[in-house]
């Protein structure tokens, strides 16, 4: 078995079990957490993480925010300003940027067919990196999570503590991790 489908397993099994719901926002997230470098074969295996889901009995919403920055960017009427002086740009991210992620993260949370059985699952966080912090993303989207959200997490997790692309010092949260060799509990 390789490792995309060890960790496929692990989340099987991880998202068959009762779901408890009075749990707080914080621990309605689950974080799948895979090597870095599996990041390109785990989106064109993402189908057997639906699948599962599926079977359990979920619904399935996802989400891709790989192309977030550039979409914002894009939007932006001072990106060639940007571009003459990235140096400028730090603080409209700091202020800005989470909350473009969070908010395009909450259309799909907020769907009327998404219910407190249905998972959104979300892909591409790793290009976020050096943007924002996933953290902060995900502190915005707790009151607004119903069922479960799925961050497809390339990293790393020891001790409750996690590493986006293993390069960050990481942070503790409250997130319910799934790896290849454990799954998380509630």
């Amino acid at each position: 078995m390789g490792r995309i489908e060890q960790v496929a397993e692990q989340y099987r099994q991880h998202i068959g079990l009762p779901w408890q719901q009075t749990v707080a926002g914080a621990q309605r997230i689950v974080l799948v957490v895979y090597d870095k470098e599996l990041e390109r074969a785990l989106l064109a295996r993402k189908q057997i993480f639906e699948l599962a889901t599926r079977e359990t009995g979920h619904e399935w919403f996802e989400i891709n925010v790989a192309e977030c920055f550039a979409q914002w960017m894009a939007a932006d009427e001072y990106r060639e300003a940007y571009f003459e002086s990235p140096e400028d740009l730090q603080l409209k991210l700091d202020s800005e940027f989470a909350e473009y992620v969070a908010a395009r993260i909450r259309n799909v949370l907020e769907e009327p067919e998404a219910t407190s059985t249905s998972v959104t699952a979300i892909f591409g966080v790793g290009a976020l990196f050096g943007f924002t912090r996933l953290s902060l993303i995900l502190k915005l989207l707790e009151p607004y999570i119903k069922g479960r959200l799925v961050v497809f997490f390339p990293g790393s997790f020891d001790q409750n503590n996690y590493r986006l692309l293993d390069a960050r010092d990481g942070w503790n949260y409250l997130a319910v991790p799934i790896t290849m060799h454990s799954s998380g509990g509630y």
